[in-house]
């Protein structure tokens, strides 16, 4: 009779940090798969050691800031040039979390930095999230918000290039049907339900 095979649980053995950048790292991670056979997988993180090793799942990296121009009734929506993608991008005001800052307080100065805006109310805030685990342990909190102004992009540093957009439920669905735009998943999940319910279904 055939031995059954015994089934193990994938478990963390060890991490090695590889690089040493200020802004986001590579690490080796060692594990032992369900047959219990060593094997490794390379990381990033935006963190001084990844989180599989820390256990730190607490606090996201980024906001990414989901707003409706509470006067004009708009989704406020950014097209922005992304170095690693050589081209423009369409996604929400986002930005990393600076040590010690609230995710409320990232918000506030994400928005008026990247458009310009200033956020009135924060409606909801999601638990840390997670769009490309097999790549990185970076997360991100999906910020529900109203906000009011008029853009502008005097804030925004030499190093970026972003024009804020104020679009209605035609527009996103316009710009989500465009197969030769780039955009940010997030960003055209919300949109694409925006142009077909005319709302922004927030979190709970």
């Amino acid at each position: 009779m055939k031995q059954e095979e015994i089934i193990k649980p994938i478990q963390i053995q060890g991490v090695e940090k590889i690089t040493h950048r200020p802004h986001v790292n590579l690490f080796e991670i060692s594990y032992s798969d369900k047959k219990g056979r060593n094997r490794k997988w390379d990381t990033a993180s935006r963190r001084p050691s990844a989180k599989c090793e820390t256990g730190r799942f607490d606090l996201p990296d980024a906001v990414v800031i989901v707003a409706i121009h509470v006067e004009l009734k708009q989704l406020v929506v950014i097209r922005e040039f992304r170095v690693p993608l050589g081209g423009y991008q369409y996604g929400f005001p986002a930005g990393l979390l600076d040590s010690g800052e609230s995710i409320e307080d990232t918000c506030i100065r994400e928005m008026q930095e990247e458009t310009g805006l200033e956020i009135l109310r924060i409606l909801s805030v999601s638990p840390p999230l997670y769009s490309s685990s097999g790549m990185t342990d970076e997360s991100i909190a999906m910020v529900y918000a109203e906000c009011n102004g008029a853009p502008s992009n005097r804030w925004n540093e030499s190093s970026e290039d972003i024009e804020t957009l104020l679009i209605s439920p035609e527009e996103a669905g316009r710009l989500c049907a465009d197969k030769t735009l780039m955009f940010d998943v997030k960003t055209w999940l919300v949109m694409t339900d925006f142009a077909h319910t005319g709302s922004v279904r927030r979190l709970p």
